[in-house]
């Protein structure tokens, strides 16, 4: 006589059901602290000039370091001050114009909703230290205009003197090292290489993980929070996600605490994603206007952009003068 099967246990229903949710939402690469990053931008909603409002200080340090204030001017009593007034307005202005806004000059909630867009620590516009050439002659206001590249209808941009990797140099290697604790390397590593690859079908490039143990790479890659040693400190989840430097530097760093995933849904960010925007800064990319385009400041949570649009892919081609 066959005994009958027992139940499963509750243990057992538990584990089952843990693996199965494992399986549909995959863990983030790192665990997280609460929100920071932007979030001080929306109580400055509906700002205009002539008004003072608290918090108005740290919005023109954002503005700032993302390129829209003028960089040859000292504005320490300006930039200590939470009054909204002329230079403030005409800043705004130009981030309207810059992220195909109504260029009101108010922070009305279409400005405010960019603002607090996750984005990429790398300046927007040039300036002493930020990217420079575009594809487009362009005015981003009524008196301050670009001298940039004329190519076509296109918006890419490179960084000041255009700095690129020697002719010569063609293959690259790239490593991991983070100052936090990373909990799959593998996914990691996975991740990367799928972005390098995309590069490379478009470019002279090619791309491989230096084989350990080696005393250089071209490139390093990591995971950093908060003032990590670059003078571009991390700020909390959904503000600044990732920077990378340009050539020939070959730095490249993750936010740790942002929400990082390889199957991205609302809250989460997509590792590949940052990965094959922060490797065109890399490779000698500045930002571009294109809203489609891989290397678009700015791109928001649980979305994903795996492949280059035609923008990117001029762009990298202009500058090593690939036909």
């Amino acid at each position: 006589m066959t005994s009958p099967k027992a139940a499963p246990s509750f243990l057992q229903i538990v584990c089952f059901l843990s693996f199965f949710l494992l399986a549909i939402f995959p863990p983030p690469i790192l665990s997280t602290k609460s929100a920071k990053g932007f979030e001080f931008l929306k109580k400055l909603e509906g700002g205009r000039k002539g008004q003072t409002v608290k918090g108005l200080r740290e919005l023109k340090l954002y503005l700032k370091k993302f390129g829209y204030a003028d960089a040859h001017k000292n504005h320490t009593e300006y930039e200590n001050s939470d009054q909204f007034d002329d230079i403030l307005e005409k800043e705004i202005r130009n981030y309207q114009l810059y992220y195909h806004l109504k260029a009101t000059g108010n922070l009305d909630a279409a400005t405010v909703r960019q603002m607090t867009e996750p984005r990429c620590g790398i300046p927007d516009i040039s300036g002493t230290s930020t990217p420079m050439r575009s594809g487009k002659n362009e005015h981003l206001s009524e008196d301050k205009t670009r001298s940039l590249h004329p190519v076509s209808h296109y918006q890419y941009t490179f960084f000041p003197g255009m700095p690129k990797w020697p002719l010569h140099k063609s293959h690259l290697t790239y490593r991991f090292s983070s100052s936090v604790r990373v909990t799959d390397v593998k996914t990691l590593k996975a991740v990367c290489s799928s972005a390098f690859a995309r590069w490379a079908e478009v470019s002279h490039f090619t791309f491989s993980e230096a084989v350990h143990p080696v005393p250089k790479a071209d490139i390093v890659i990591g995971f950093h929070r908060g003032d990590h040693g670059d003078r571009n400190s991390f700020d909390g989840r959904g503000g600044i996600l990732a920077h990378a430097f340009s050539p020939t530097n070959g730095r490249f760093h993750y936010d740790a605490e942002e929400n990082w995933s390889t199957s991205p849904v609302p809250g989460t960010m997509d590792l590949e994603t940052v990965a094959l925007h922060e490797i065109g800064h890399l490779l000698g990319l500045g930002h571009s206007k294109e809203p489609n385009a891989v290397m678009f400041p700015s791109i928001r949570a649980g979305s994903l952009k795996r492949k280059l649009y035609a923008d990117d892919i001029q762009g990298i081609r202009s500058l090593y003068r690939i036909k």
